[in-house]
């Protein structure tokens, strides 16, 4: 598959933001512009170097090639994962293809095939008998990913499955204002809560209706969940900070539309301790999904975060690279160059969610 034009996907990404903006329900950071040097165009122009986007494409072209007839990413233990097939869909579409549209959007538009055709009647995203660790992470990426297509296509067909999606969610909320493995109102741990949390708001930017309290439900959750040093625990019975599940919590307070105050800065400060300084990557399984959210504090922080953070974590992660063009994980390669595909083009600004 040919490499994307840069430029006119630059232009391009510029008409999808100004689309997606006119959806947006909760405010940019304060309501404040955004300084010259956070300029989102500017920003992919001068991060997204040649060598990046080669990167970029080598991965997309990888995963592209492990896309199953019927959308799913990969075999073995981890093929047909809801979640690694939204994921895969969403570093498609954050080269600037949508559904059907672009270099990638057949590929997209697959993906979208298989997560509908896996949507239930009650709105559960989810295929049995598949491996993963807790069906609501693979239906919170699910909702997350409906959003964003629907939000491009305004297709009818892919709101009515969005809303059942969305109220699934929202009718699992336990009681302390979070969600974890199943789609049960019962315990709750910060990880399985983020994934939702973003979906509401992806849904939200996109015209469906999600409940105020809910909202209000999950900040109080997320903010009982910080510890003093500034990270975050999994569960609010207790526990230690641990970057993965701090990066997360930071985004989780953006998605929720806090921008400024305490958690927040408490948050950034424990998370800019793990800033990349291009050691070998962890083997620990949670490296990719740490730096996914990690990546998207800092590009909502902007400034100093995101001029520090994002130059570490693409020169590691170049560096990582795979000859077929993937990025190895313990969950698979298609994971692995998934999220590692959406890290490099955060500066793209082309998803909805990501957009500040």
């Amino acid at each position: 598959m040919a490499g994307i034009d840069r430029r006119k996907f630059l232009q391009r990404g510029a008409v999808l933001a100004s689309a997606a903006g006119s959806l947006v329900f909760i405010p940019n950071r304060a309501g404040g512009m955004l300084a010259d040097d956070d300029n989102p165009e500017r920003s992919a122009v001068e991060l997204i170097t040649p060598a990046t986007q080669r990167a970029v494409d080598s991965g997309l072209n990888f995963l592209a090639q492990r896309q199953n007839d019927d959308g799913s990413m990969g075999t073995g233990g981890w093929g047909r994962n809801v979640a690694i097939c939204s994921l895969s869909g969403m570093a498609f579409m954050a080269s600037g293809s949508t559904p059907e549209r672009g270099p990638f959007g057949a590929r997209v538009g697959k993906c979208l095939d298989f997560i509908l055709a896996n949507t239930g009647d009650e709105g559960f995203i989810n295929v049995p008998d598949t491996t993963s660790h807790g069906p609501m992470y693979g239906h919170g990426f699910g909702t997350l990913f409906l959003a964003e297509c629907y939000g491009m296509t305004m297709r009818s067909d892919i709101r009515e499955k969005l809303a059942k999606a969305v109220n699934l969610i929202v009718d699992t909320q336990n009681a302390e204002g979070g969600w974890r493995y199943q789609p049960q109102r019962r315990d709750a741990d910060i990880s399985v809560t983020i994934c939702q949390v973003m979906a509401l708001r992806a849904a939200r930017n996109a015209g469906l209706h999600v409940p105020h309290e809910t909202i209000d439900r999950c900040i109080d959750y997320v903010k009982r969940s910080q510890n003093a040093d500034g990270g975050f625990m999994y569960m609010i019975q207790g526990g230690t900070s641990l970057f993965p599940r701090s990066a997360a919590g930071v985004v989780a307070l953006y998605s929720a539309g806090i921008y400024e105050g305490p958690e927040i800065e408490k948050g950034l400060a424990y998370v800019m301790e793990s800033l990349p300084r291009g050691n070998a990557l962890s083997r620990d399984t949670h490296y990719f999904y740490g730096h996914y959210y990690a990546v998207q504090a800092m590009w909502h922080a902007g400034g100093n975060f995101w001029r520090r953070w994002y130059p570490a974590i693409r020169d590691e992660l170049l560096a990582k690279q795979r000859e077929d063009g993937s990025w190895m994980d313990s969950i698979g390669q298609e994971y692995g160059t998934a999220m590692a595909c959406i890290i490099l083009q955060m500066p793209n600004n082309y998803l909805p969610i990501f957009q500040r």
